[in-house]
């Protein structure tokens, strides 16, 4: 596995020469995500490793008594200070048990619908109006790439996932793209593992990998079941909610996989995306400094504002952005 120094990554961010702590963000970070990791004393969790000092203020529910009996897989809520090896420093950590959240089993049954429709047409499609419908590739179980992408997957998993847990499919679809969805199945264009080596490959796929296991497909279908039964009660129909919210969230459940795999999601959760994913790739023994190199070959080929059929550019920060995030990943975690 290759690790980046500090000095040449220093470099590449022009801060050769500049003492480690100016190359810190200023004030308080607070990070949200899930204990995926322990490494010495230190719980990785967004990606950042952090650690508990004297006067951190725990709290915890379940298992969780105590920092470093914080059992993998617990969500996790975190604010701190960022020190000059690059770890957090924890003031205030609180950490419980990941439980079902709200529609995430309808959600999943939704993607399993569709996963079952994928698997007996052969092919990976977009439903459209009047029972149209757009075919996106043929969709493969078996054979070489899918081979490739599964064992390449496996070696991302955190140790709170089981890989046996998932299905990998193969897309035939000359485009670069990636999806994980909520249910655990897995999508990989053909034309990313043609054109993408090992190293890269696993960095996207931990990219998508971090969409299901961060539930960024639930919290989104979350906010739009909202807005819907929202305008549903504005309309008169508030004591139908229950009924409407259902028939709602099957009806969105079947559009969100082939939504995602053409729209992205927001921001914030492709920002983490890339942070998280970054963290699967490298301890799953990958070179993460073609990171910010991969961002780049995509806005090379799709451009910087794109909206093309790829889960790189939907509501994101631009690819220079992207690829500038990452490079400050890699001096404050990879040294």
């Amino acid at each position: 596995m290759k690790r980046a120094t500090a000095t040449a990554l220093a470099a590449t961010l022009g801060l050769a020469g500049v003492p480690p702590r100016a190359a810190q963000a200023e004030g308080v970070e607070k990070h949200e995500g899930y204990a995926e990791f322990r490494r010495g004393d230190a719980l990785v969790v967004d990606g950042q490793r952090v650690r508990a000092g004297a006067r951190t203020r725990f709290k915890g529910a379940g298992a969780a008594r105590s920092f470093d009996r914080v059992p993998l897989g617990y969500e996790m809520k975190v604010s701190g200070t960022r020190l000059s090896d690059g770890t957090i420093l924890a003031d205030q950590v609180e950490a419980k048990p990941n439980g079902d959240a709200l529609f995430e089993a309808d959600l999943k049954q939704a993607f399993d619908q569709t996963e079952t429709k994928y698997r007996e047409r052969g092919e990976v499609f977009e439903e459209g109006e009047n029972g149209k419908t757009t075919e996106l590739g043929r969709l493969r179980e078996s054979g070489d790439d899918v081979r490739r992408a599964r064992l390449i997957f496996e070696r991302l998993c955190p140790p709170y996932l089981n890989p046996a847990d998932f299905r990998v499919y193969v897309v035939e679809n000359k485009e670069w793209n990636a999806m994980a969805a909520p249910n655990r199945s897995i999508y990989v264009f053909s034309g990313l593992l043609q054109d993408m080596n090992d190293d890269q490959v696993a960095i996207v796929l931990g990219h998508e990998l971090t969409h299901a296991s961060h539930e960024h497909s639930r919290r989104a279908y979350k906010k739009q079941i909202f807005v819907m039964i929202g305008a549903a009660a504005v309309a008169g129909a508030a004591e139908e909610i229950d009924s409407t919210g259902k028939r709602l969230g099957v009806q969105l459940g079947s559009m969100l996989l082939a939504t995602a795999l053409t729209s992205g999601y927001g921001r914030s959760q492709e920002d983490q995306a890339d942070r998280v994913g970054l963290r699967y790739a490298y301890e799953g023994g990958y070179d993460v400094e073609q990171g910010p190199l991969l961002w780049e070959r995509f806005a090379k080929k799709y451009g910087e504002g794109s909206k093309a059929v790829n889960f790189f550019f939907g509501d994101h920060s631009v690819a220079q952005d992207r690829a500038r995030n990452l490079r400050r990943e890699l001096v404050l975690n990879y040294r």
